[in-house]
């Protein structure tokens, strides 16, 4: 199965927690409808992207990067990869990579989904279009900073940095909403 009719199968398959989330499940699979290559960096006016809330254990911490381009501290998530077989694949990646935490143990759907503006190419692609995991660390985990960060640290839930995205994550993570 292509990474394509890998998103195509999860979006169809998710069963969103409100007709905000529907909206946006519709939306995605419009896109993929109308783009052969909606999951590649290269599709514009934009593409899918993977992301995993990294969380701890017991559910109390949040791990996030700071993200070198937008400047702000962010779930850890990024671009689909030919190597990438799933949008979980993807999404797993990029958390090792980013947080540099190995063992990660991911939800078998998305959490929440999320339309933003892409700082990859501004002016060109408009959105991103992610598809967000929930990620609990294994006890003990050691993050540390990527090429692709400034800085990766624990928050604790009740104690978020802005945007209020990571909130609203937090927020759908913790509620169980994972299909």
């Amino acid at each position: 199965m292509s990474l394509h009719a890998d998103a195509v199968s999860t979006l169809r398959a998710w069963q969103a927690p409100d007709a905000a989330q529907d909206a946006l499940r519709c939306d995605f699979l419009d896109h993929l409808a109308a783009h052969d290559d909606g999951v590649w960096r290269s599709c514009v006016p934009a593409h899918l992207t993977a992301s995993a809330l990294v969380m701890s254990e017991g559910r109390d911490e949040v791990l996030l990067v700071l993200h070198t381009k937008a400047g702000l501290w962010l779930q850890p998530g990024g671009h689909c990869e030919p190597e990438d077989p799933t949008l979980l694949a993807a999404a797993l990646r990029e958390a090792t990579e980013e947080t540099g935490i190995g063992g990660l143990a991911l939800s078998a759907a998305p959490v929440r989904l999320d339309r933003h503006a892409a700082p990859c190419r501004p002016g060109v692609v408009d959105h991103h279009l992610d598809v967000q995991y929930l990620a609990i660390a294994p006890p003990q985990a050691t993050p540390r900073s990527s090429a692709e960060t400034l800085d990766v640290a624990w928050f604790r839930c009740d104690d978020l940095p802005e945007p209020a995205d990571v909130e609203r994550l937090v927020v759908a993570a913790l509620s169980g909403a994972s299909g």
